[in-house]
């Protein structure tokens, strides 16, 4: 990837680096992350630009590349040399979606994080139906209710859903569903493992903060291949869980804290 790909000015209510407002937190950030996605950056992007430049509020997109060996690195600069609210993030290596993630929420600067899937299946659409909950609720989930996956990968998901919420009691029907919007101090409470994705509500729920979940669109891949097979899909979640349930049964508690003043 290039370092120098050409930004023009275009009105939205984008915040960037050549905006007056930089330094102004924006509303939020919308966070994706791309893995041999060559074919669908183009799509992805392009209809996310179309959603976010037709709603009022201030954003920014954070693109991260989890070391991609196709041609996903120039796809993104392509989408982004024209588009001055977006930023991509690259990863020397694959590392997985978990630390793509991690990496992109700690570098984004918005006052509530929007996360979505690389390939497509989630409508952008969905945001603008998940961020006004953020007044009732620290954290939004999306429920995919009509899912285009196949078989097997709903069969899979299904149990690995049930068993997550028996331990965990995170009350959240789908935690794989790629989007997730949250308020920014939500991000303390996820820890760098390899199946964060799985199990980020029920951190979330372990650290004292607030889950709703909403309904929403899911879609049938539009081209690629989906990156999951049975031991990543099944085998690591269900070790994670194990550590997941310790850690949220021992983790401290969150409680406001007051400071003290020599006047009272």
């Amino acid at each position: 990837m290039t370092n120098s790909y050409k930004r023009t000015q275009r009105a939205s209510q984008s915040i960037s680096s050549d905006s007056p407002a930089f330094n102004k937190a924006p509303d939020f950030s919308v966070v994706i992350p791309f893995f041999n996605e060559e074919s669908n950056v183009g799509p992805v992007v392009r209809e996310l630009r179309d959603v976010l430049e037709n709603q009022s509020q201030s954003y920014e997109v954070v693109l991260v590349d989890d070391g991609s060996v196709d041609g996903t690195a120039q796809q993104l600069e392509q989408q982004v040399a024209n588009w001055s609210a977006a930023r991509i993030l690259q990863l020397a290596r694959n590392s997985g979606q978990a630390a793509a993630l991690l990496v992109g929420m700690r570098s984004a600067k918005g006052t509530n994080i929007v996360l979505l899937d690389g390939d497509g299946q989630n409508d952008p659409l969905d945001i603008e139906k998940a961020l006004p909950l953020l007044g009732q609720y620290d954290m939004v989930m999306g429920h995919r209710v009509n899912r285009h996956d196949s078989f097997k990968r709903r069969l899979i998901s299904h149990f690995g859903n049930s068993v997550r919420r028996l331990l965990t009691n995170d009350g959240v029907a789908d935690a794989g569903c790629g989007l997730k919007v949250f308020r920014r101090e939500v991000l303390e409470a996820f820890i760098p493992i390899r199946t964060l994705y799985s199990f980020m509500p029920a951190l979330a729920k372990a650290a004292g903060f607030s889950i709703g979940e909403i309904p929403v669109s899911h879609r049938p891949r539009r081209s690629g291949t989906p990156k999951y097979n049975l031991r990543v899909f099944l085998w690591r979640p269900a070790l994670d869980l194990l550590g997941v349930w310790w850690f949220s049964h021992r983790r401290c508690p969150r409680t406001e804290v007051k400071e003290m003043t020599a006047d009272g």
